[in-house]
């Protein structure tokens, strides 16, 4: 039998959808496209907004009328909090399910009667390791080390669907590590919460990274998906600058440059507090990308909120920003802050704030020419090979080089936001 997965969520989403389909292919079922027919579908859907979950029924709706002989089965976030909304799968996998998958389809093919495995995640659930070796198709695999968040930020459903915070084991982490590290030359560590890694096991995210260091090849590089501000400790930023290996790039959300907008959001700090963090963390290693997620249009934010929220941006000097408008997630918190925001307001600030990041990045990429940077070879395409920096800058090479590779290169040219580079060998000086 055929199938295909289709994940339409975060990176622990795709780490979980690509596990499932080698789980999938090793009990002898065939993966195929998601252009074509299959006998059944995988879905990873989302609900971290409004789109996301519309995009999810979106997807099986279509799957459902292009394939009626086929059947569906549906995971992820929307999966859990909206599983009434799903009557077109044939097997629902909530959270704690997710591992269960292969047995559910072998299941439902027997029986042909609809499986719901959805139960509340309010009781305790352990951390479905999901085991993988390798990604399809990428240069880059993620590994989904934590799941699960405790923060409770007034505006999020993701606890409500995913649960509280746990962690894979640590020999786990690193058994996982090494048996992915034979395929690729980069791990993306990825988590609901990956900064609260560990703590269980009395572990922090650090220490982690201390003991993958030792184990992972010299030729290697390890990025962290997302962290918190409050999580970037000392012994991270020491392990950063002892050893290239970890990318010199770190994504922090923010979601408001305004302290009243933050409160009610219920996000841990102010923004003084944050901007001291980030002054900090460049002080101790200067060119580093830092990049963060913006949430505008919150409930209640008003104009003036959101000019402090522009002002605090040009502050900072992100590299890079990813903006969302505002989506409100039945029952949240947000549900009951007054002062809806209009949906024509929340889209013009979001293109203030992405006309912004279009500068801030040219600036961030202005900044980088004539630096000597270790590009992973992704593709080759009309004579530039193509990679990212450790700085996940995108960048294009003179000359072909073979795909997931590392080549040493200098930043020469930005040209239409894109930047060009020459190859440069381990003999040439700065």
């Amino acid at each position: 039998m055929k199938f295909n997965v289709i994940n339409l969520g975060c990176k622990v989403n795709a780490y979980e959808a690509e596990s499932t389909a080698a789980a999938l292919e090793a009990r002898g079922y065939t993966r195929c496209s998601e252009d074509e027919a299959a006998d059944f579908s995988v879905i990873y859907t989302c609900a971290v907004t409004n789109m996301a979950a519309q995009k999810s029924r979106k997807i099986l709706h279509r799957l459902k009328r292009q394939n009626p002989d086929g059947f569906i089965v549906a995971a992820g976030c929307y999966s859990q909090i909206e599983a009434d909304a799903m009557q077109e799968a044939a097997i629902l996998a909530g959270t704690g399910h997710k591992e269960e998958i292969p047995a559910l389809v072998e299941q439902y093919i027997r029986e042909r009667k609809r499986i719901t495995a959805v139960d509340p995640v309010d009781e305790a659930i352990p951390f479905e390791n999901m085991p993988l070796d390798r990604f399809e198709s990428q240069t880059r695999a993620y590994l989904k080390i934590q799941d699960g968040c405790n923060q409770f930020c007034s505006y999020c459903v993701i606890p409500y669907a995913r649960g509280r915070e746990r962690s894979m084991a640590p020999q786990e982490v690193l058994d996982t590590a090494v048996r992915l590290s034979e395929k690729h030359r980069e791990i993306v560590l990825a988590g609901i919460h990956t900064g609260r890694y560990g703590r269980e096991y009395g572990l922090t995210l650090a220490d982690l990274l201390e003991k993958l260091l030792v184990i992972l090849p010299e030729d290697f590089r390890i990025r962290i998906s997302s962290i918190e501000m409050t999580e970037v400790d000392s012994h991270l930023i020491s392990l950063m600058k002892q050893d290239s290996r970890i990318a010199r790039h770190l994504h922090i959300p923010l979601q408001s440059g305004c302290d009243a907008t933050l409160q009610r959001m219920h996000r841990p700090y102010t923004t003084a507090e944050y901007l001291q963090r980030i002054k900090e963390i460049r002080a101790e290693i200067p060119g580093i990308s830092l990049s963060t997620d913006l949430i505008v249009g919150f409930q209640g934010e008003t104009p003036e909120e959101f000019a402090d929220t522009a002002a605090f941006l040009k502050k900072c000097a992100f590299s890079f920003l990813h903006v969302f408008p505002f989506s409100l997630r039945s029952g949240t918190e947000a549900e009951h802050i007054p002062g809806t925001v209009h949906p024509q307001e929340k889209k013009e600030r979001v293109k203030i704030c992405t006309d912004l990041s279009g500068q801030l990045y040219d600036s961030y990429k202005s900044g980088m020419i004539g630096a000597s940077v270790s590009v992973l070879i992704e593709k080759n395409e009309g004579g530039y090979a193509f990679g990212h920096t450790s700085e996940y800058l995108p960048v294009y090479c003179r000359g072909n080089a073979a795909e997931g590779t590392f080549i040493n290169a200098r930043i020469s040219e930005l040209k239409d936001h894109t930047l060009y580079a020459e190859r440069i060998t381990e003999y040439e000086t700065e």
